[in-house]
């Protein structure tokens, strides 16, 4: 049923969520019932995935939303009908014939070969059970479980349809993938579905066009994000508040440029370990030249950068090495450390077009990124001011909805670099100061980065969304590879231990988080314009002035409105751009040096002297006041 990439183990499959499997079977509901409707589809995977299913299909027929209807009024026919969902074990040889044959994902048997399933056949490893299930008609290549019955599969709806390539590789068929949702019960599937209406109406996207924040542009490029002057002001807020607290920490900040030669990431591990995610190396201008001259087709130029037998730069995909190298151009004692380098510094990655979304997935993001580099015996106490640093951040924003990961290597995986040794002191460090935490966390293995085990945040928002946000990792191995040293107590070298970390991640992510958390309405210490001071009419310009300046020099982002249109006209329009405070200034409030203050969601506060008005949001500002 699906392909090799989604092929679950035996042991995982019994692992199957009871929602999960019933999101299975409703696939195996949804792809009977297209059957039904086009009879020469062919099939390839359709596995549950978080939140529903997917089918993808091969038709000549281009499914669109109009077509929804009809497919679920068929899946309800198929749920009607109550067909009990039948395992057969067959052997591979039965299987093919089958797939030869047209029957499998089919209805019945066929004159066109079930080409998706004889190359998913392919992929099941000799020696696992081979198995075929059947409710009515319909019979499927299949790993199971399922439910019971097709009548069990009552509360589902058919979400959407996309392009997708067949097994994720652009250079096969492209094929039709349609959504679908299915849950226990029509109250939990309607509040799946008034939960999604709300995502829809928090959608960054959107709101970042309607307040002005942010544009991305095909002309810069996809993943790209150009910050608007209002997104601008959020940003530089955050930056803000964080630089503060590194203060008090101690950091010292540091500029790094956004490239790096190719042998600084060799040595780091970045090229080749994730050379999925980066960008191609870019070669130096002065071999291009020669190698030009020399007829170097462009593909023997790929190879001599990749082998090291040319020059090159490559767009950094991380800050690490180039924090390495600042750390390492003098000399240090263990009377030194910890040395903590922050930055807030801008990496490059390479994501598939389709996998971009917004500010949310991205191809250049700016990281507030920091490197600790301490003595073995100093890793405790520094994880802990991490820790409690991403706790601050998380709480200021009021986001305490949130659960903890420990990111462990897979020892059975070549994709780590370093000594099994320097694991385990590295996860050992990090699980002992994650039990401080007084948090329920899980630990994932295979999830660590190449370098060094991590500990991540995921935060729950508003609509019950989860978001992997700050970032904590211990890492033993960039230090060895770099030959970092430091002079202990002894006069010996020592390598020193590396701490990475990022509170809030990418800025670019989280501020994309932010919109949709507050749905635009951010706190007023973070809000783009704060206070809008509106004049009922022109000739209270002075007055609307006069507070305005008031406001200025208090530190507040303030505008004046003292245009012609009616004061109902001037409110709605700030309430649209999500100004928490309005100031309105008539005759009354001339005369008394007062104004009448509205709040964007608590309507009319009355009428407050500025200068009280002024002191008020001061405090508010100071505190970060949600």
């Amino acid at each position: 049923m699906s392909d090799s990439k989604e092929r679950k183990t035996l042991e995982q499959r019994h692992q199957m969520s009871d929602l999960e499997r019933l999101r299975h079977s409703c696939a195996h509901v949804l792809a009977t019932a297209i059957l039904r409707l086009w009879p020469n589809a062919q099939l390839a995977g359709g596995p549950p995935v978080e939140n529903g299913f997917y089918y993808d299909i091969e038709l000549d027929h281009r499914i669109t939303p109009d077509d929804f209807v009809k497919i679920e009024a068929e899946m309800k026919a198929v749920v009607k009908a109550n067909d009990t969902f039948e395992k057969q074990v067959v052997s591979r040889e039965e299987a093919l014939e089958m797939a030869k044959s047209g029957r499998l994902g089919a209805l019945s048997e066929r004159d066109a070969v079930s080409q998706f399933k004889v190359d998913l056949l392919a992929d099941i490893p000799e020696g696992e059970e081979i198995s075929i299930f059947k409710n009515g008609d319909f019979w499927d290549l299949c790993a199971g479980p399922h439910v019971g019955r097709t009548g069990n599969c009552k509360a589902y709806k058919v979400m959407s349809v996309a392009s997708a390539f067949y097994k994720g590789d652009s250079d096969k068929q492209q094929l039709q993938r349609v959504y679908g949702t299915c849950f226990k019960n029509k109250t939990q599937l309607n509040e799946h579905l008034e939960r999604l209406e709300e995502a829809k109406k928090r959608d960054h996207r959107k709101l970042g066009r309607e307040l002005d924040l942010f544009h991305i542009d095909e002309a810069v490029g996809q993943g790209l994000i150009l910050w608007k002057p209002k997104g601008a002001l959020v940003r530089r807020a955050l930056q803000d508040f964080i630089t503060a607290e590194l203060d008090k920490q101690e950091y010292q900040q540091v500029f790094t440029p956004h490239i790096g030669k190719l042998d600084l990431y060799r040595t780091s591990g970045h090229f080749p370990y994730y050379q999925e995610s980066q960008y191609a190396p870019i070669a130096d201008k002065g071999v291009l030249e020669k190698l030009s001259d020399e007829g170097c087709t462009c593909s023997q130029l790929s190879n001599m950068l990749e082998n090291g037998e040319a020059d090159g730069y490559m767009l950094k995909p991380m800050n690490c090495p180039h924090h390495i190298k600042i750390f390492d151009s003098e000399h240090h004692s263990y009377r030194d450390l910890p040395v903590r380098l922050a930055e807030f510094g801008t990496v490059y990655r390479w994501e598939q077009s389709g996998e971009l979304g917004g500010m949310t997935r991205v191809r250049g993001f700016t990281q507030d990124d920091a490197h600790i580099f301490c003595t073995p015996d100093q890793i405790a106490e520094e994880v802990q001011g991490c820790l409690g640093l991403v706790k601050k951040v998380l709480s200021t924003l009021g986001m305490e909805d949130y659960s903890v990961r420990l990111s462990l290597r897979d020892p059975d995986s070549d994709k780590y670099v370093g000594s099994s040794e320097n694991w385990d002191k590295a996860e050992a460090a990090l699980r002992e100061a994650v039990q401080t935490l007084g948090v329920d966390y899980i630990e994932e293995e295979g999830e660590a980065a190449f370098y060094g085990p991590k500990i991540d945040f995921v935060v729950k928002d508003v609509i019950g969304r989860d978001w992997q946000l700050g970032t904590v990792q211990v890492d033993y191995n960039l230090p060895e590879r770099f030959n970092l040293s430091y002079v202990g107590s002894d006069n010996k070298p020592h390598a020193p231990v590396m701490i990475h970390r990022a509170p809030f991640g990418s800025l670019e992510r989280f501020v994309g988080l932010l919109i949709e958390h507050f749905e635009g309405k951010f706190p007023t210490w973070l809000a783009p314009e704060q206070v809008r001071v509106l004049g009922i009419s022109e000739k209270f310009t002075p007055q609307v002035e006069e507070a305005v300046a008031k406001l200025t020099a208090i530190g507040c982002r303030v505008r004046k409105d003292v245009t012609a249109d009616k004061i109902g006209a001037k409110i709605r329009l700030a309430r649209l751009e999500r100004v928490p405070y309005m100031l309105i200034i008539g005759a009354r409030e001339a005369e008394t040096q007062s104004a009448s203050v509205r709040h964007r969601d608590r309507e009319d506060l009355g009428a407050m002297p500025i200068d009280e008005f002024v002191q008020h949001i001061q405090q508010e500002l100071i505190n970060r006041t949600l």
